[in-house]
Parts: structure tokens; sequence; C-alpha cells
């Protein structure tokens, strides 16, 4: 059975054998509106440029053994276009040199790091951490500027630049213009021309004996995947039981079946409720305001088409014709539809989306629960085979059966970012 009332229990034991961490970050998220201050150059002396991860640089390193042209070699023997690798490699790198040489024009010391040799002691050396490339790059900085990373005190501030804007949307990015007026965007930021404004992640707490297991969480990089090293900053309660990843998540944290033909089987429970509901799905994903624009609208959106079927069902329902139906516009309807998924980056709920939820015969048990709604907090067990919990895409964590986590929002957990957009 699943007892979850003893499971909350011991999660409230966590949160209260870390009271002294919750002050902590309470008394930091007071310093975390500190601006770069009036004489900016004196707060902003050190930027940490955290540089995408190209194709090109990928196969260099895996291929370490081989000549640059012993690899353009094998790239083209592939079949893969190397001219392309190449290209878009100077192209992010481009822009990176043109950021690093902006800060250092105003006399900021500036470290380059990517997602191979991005380290602790560099992010906590930091005032202002800067990613280059796209959303994918943001969410590995934020992903390591975290308060359970961090822990000098600081809030650090992430701002990213987008170095490829024509294939890349970079929503978490400054706006698109400054991909190529870098020089201006630096100004703006020593000056303090922008908005503070923050951004809500996902705290997971792990629960249940198999927590003090500590397994390497992956890293779920497109071009391959490896182990992370995350015991020294892993957060336990006394009693073994439960456990708070260092990780929050800015867009989402997914969980199911790593085989995306396999059935995943979760219990969940939304806020307070007594009830446990046993789902069917292809998993869960539990989204923050700032991850609303990205998977979680493509997992519910609806397209034009949807809205003509809908609105042919209610014409033959009505059996009129020339009704006002008639004047309604499918995309428009869609693309409200659509843009009403989207919410707030620093709202503090949680908005939970079951993947393609099966709702037939027994399932869910028992009936009632939506595919999709907002909530508090988020109880999950495994019932899966092989299943991961995943935040932002990237970190992934074992979730098989019997595994159960926590989801919620801390207000200290928030992002520190900043809005430019004019």
């Amino acid at each position: 059975m699943f007892h979850f009332h003893q499971l909350l229990r011991h999660v409230s034991g966590l949160h209260h054998h870390t009271t002294t961490l919750q002050h902590a970050l309470k008394a930091q998220q007071q310093q975390q509106r500190r601006q770069f201050g009036s004489g900016a150059r004196e707060q902003l002396r050190r930027v940490l440029v955290v540089s995408k991860l190209t194709r090109l640089e990928f196969e260099k390193i895996r291929e370490e053994q081989l000549s640059d042209e012993c690899l353009e070699q094998r790239i083209r023997d592939r079949g893969t276009d190397y001219d392309a690798l190449k290209y878009y490699h100077h192209l992010h790198k481009d822009v990176e040199r043109q950021v690093v040489r902006s800060f250092q024009q105003h006399g900021i010391e500036v470290q380059v790091v990517n997602r191979i040799t991005i380290h602790k002691d560099a992010l906590q050396w930091a005032d202002l951490i800067v990613p280059i490339g796209g959303d994918g790059t943001f969410l590995l900085a934020a992903g390591r500027a975290s308060p359970f990373f961090l822990s000098n005190g600081k809030k650090t501030p992430v701002v990213g630049f987008n170095s490829d804007p024509r294939r890349s949307e970079g929503r978490l990015m400054l706006p698109k213009q400054y991909s190529v007026r870098v020089d201006e965007a630096v100004r703006r930021i020593i000056a303090q021309d922008f908005r503070w404004m923050h951004r809500s992640r996902i705290r997971t707490t792990l629960v249940g004996a198999a927590t003090t297991e500590r397994p390497s969480p992956m890293d779920l990089h497109e071009f391959h995947s490896q182990p992370v090293e995350h015991q020294e900053v892993m957060s336990t309660a006394p009693n073994g039981k439960s456990r708070i990843l260092p990780y929050l998540a800015l867009n989402e944290v997914f969980i199911g079946e790593m085989l995306s033909a396999r059935v995943s089987h979760l219990h969940l429970r939304i806020d307070s409720s007594d009830v446990t509901t046993k789902t069917k799905s292809s998993g869960l994903c539990v989204s923050t305001g700032t991850g609303s624009t990205s998977w979680l609208t493509s997992m519910n959106r609806l397209s034009t088409n949807n809205v003509k079927d809908l609105l042919a069902i209610v014409r033959k329902r009505t059996g009129r014709t020339g009704s006002p139906l008639d004047t309604i516009d499918p995309e428009s309807v869609s693309q409200e539809y659509n843009d009403n998924l989207v919410f707030a980056p620093d709202d503090p709920r949680l908005c939970y989306s079951i993947r393609e939820q099966i709702c037939v015969g027994v399932w869910p048990n028992p009936k009632g629960l939506e595919s999709r709604g907002f909530a508090k907090e988020i109880f999950v067990k495994s019932r899966c085979v092989d299943a991961s919990l995943v935040i932002d895409g990237s970190i992934a964590y074992n979730f098989n059966d019997g595994a159960r986590a926590l989801l919620e929002v801390y207000p200290e957990d928030s992002l520190l970012t900043i809005d430019m957009d004019d």
C-alpha cells in the first residue's frame, strides 16, 4: 500500500532537520535583490561565461587521438556535413569572443567554461553567470547556479546570449537583437538598465529507504550521456529517509519509462488530497511558468485541425447552417487556446500534465483525475520497470518501482535573472 501520510511525515522531518539550511536560504533571498551597485564595476568584477559545447568540439573530445584532418575525413565518411559543423562552431565562438571582449573592455575579469569544465569553484567565484548558446546552455548554467551548489551566501544572476538566433528560439536568453548588439547589452547590464526578474524552480525530494542508495545521475547531453558527480552537495535528513536533490528544475521535471514505447505506471497524489490515483500513461511532466512555453505547450497544444473537427461536431449536433459558428476562425481559436497554456515565470504553482493518459476501462483509478492541472505540491510513486526522473531534459535519476518523490516550489530556490524587453 502506498502510505502517503507516513511518507509526508518523513518529508516533514527532513524539512524540520534542515531548518538551518532554510534560514540560510531565506537570508540569501534577502540579498538576492542586490544590484551590481551604483559603482557597477565595484560590484560586477567577475563574469563566468558558460560556453556552448558545439558538435565539432564534442567530436574532437570523443576522437582526441585523431588529427584534425583525420577527424574531418571520418565525419565526412559517415555522411555528416562537416562544413556545416565547422560553420556553426565558428558562429557560436564568434559571439562568445564578442561577449568576452566586451566585458573585458569594461575592466571585468572573465573565465570561460563549458559543460565539461564547469565546476563549483568557478560558480562561486562569479558575480554574474553568462551562458552563450541556446536554451540548453542556459539550462545547464541555471542548473549549476543552485543554492545547493553555491554555498557562499550568494544568489548569482544568470543572463544569456543567443549565439544562433536564426536557428534557436532562445526564449531564456536576452532578446535576439543583442546577439549582434553585444556591446550595447553589456553596457546596459553594467549600467543596471534592466529589470530584475525571478523564475520559479522545482525542488525535488526523494523519499524512502532507497534514497540512501546514490547511483550517479546521468547528464543526457544531446550528443552523449555521462555520469554526474553530485554527492558533495546532496542534502540528507538525519534519518536517511529523505534526500533533496541538488538540481532545481527551471523548466520541468519529467518522470516516465526511458523506452518511450513502454507504458509508465505512476501513482499520484495532488496537494493535500487524501486520494492516491493510479495512472498509466506516457509519463508525467511537471512544469514551471518558464517551462510552460516549451514542452508543456507542445504536449497540450490544439492544432487548427483539432478546432475544425470540434466545430464540425458542434455544427452537426446543433443541426444548423449559417450559425455564428461559421464565422469562427479555427486558427485564432487554436492560437488563443495555446497562448493560455503559458503562465508567468514567477508563478509559485506547478502545472502537471499526464502525457497521453490512458482513460479507458479502470484507468485512471479512481476516475476523475484531469490530465492537466495546477498544484502546490505533487507526490509521485513509481511502478515502472526502467524509468527516470529527468530534470530540465538533462539530469536523469533512476526512478523505478518503489521510488517516491515530492515536487515543490520554494521562493528561495528561484533563479535570479534580468529582463531587457523594451
